[in-house]
């Protein structure tokens, strides 16, 4: 197994357990590698394993979604796009949001800058397609910062309720209320 495939099984720990509950045990057993082989492609351990997890998840978010929104064509083109492709992501809203559960507890602390980034880089990208629409900048932040609010939330209430429905709402109605004079 490659480090990149180890990474990709990674994922899914971290997205279930987040951080704390990520352990070594878990990690071997979803790689399918022994502890000593996630040592050598991970000297620095857990740690190590969800900054690549995080990194990971940062070039998937500039290929899929960030290069989607600064793009060309019409914004609402661009943003039902983006849905798209968050929907891909989240499994339809039957995964967590790696951010929200490496955001939480100890990790905190050790991700926050790097969750942050990702954060503000999708804000501000979507917002410059709102402005690009026509509205105000401040106004596009806040609808931005609005959306991302309502998938996460989204996200949140689907795995509580055992319920996709609410994601998907969220994801249909965006472009329209994004968009809305």
């Amino acid at each position: 197994m490659s480090k990149d495939e180890a990474i990709a099984q990674l994922i899914s720990v971290f997205r279930q357990y987040g951080y704390e509950g990520a352990t070594l045990a878990r990690l071997s057993k979803a790689t399918g590698l022994g502890k000593a082989s996630l040592y050598h492609y991970f000297p620095k351990g857990k740690e190590e394993m969800a900054t690549a997890v995080l990194n990971h998840l940062s070039v998937w978010l500039e290929e899929n979604i960030l290069a989607l929104l600064r793009g060309s064509g019409k914004p609402d083109e661009r943003i039902r796009a983006m849905g798209k492709n968050v929907n891909q992501i989240y499994d339809q809203g039957e995964q967590a949001c790696l951010l929200a559960m490496l955001s939480i507890g100890e990790s905190h602390h050790l991700f926050h800058t790097q969750i942050q980034q990702v954060l503000n880089a999708w804000i501000n990208a979507l917002a410059q397609v709102l402005v690009e629409a026509g509205l105000e900048t401040g106004e596009a932040r806040l609808r931005a910062e609005d959306a991302i609010l309502q998938i996460q939330g989204a996200l949140v209430l689907a795995r509580g309720l055992n319920d996709t429905t609410p994601f998907q709402r969220v994801l249909q109605r965006l472009p329209k209320d994004l968009l809305k004079p």
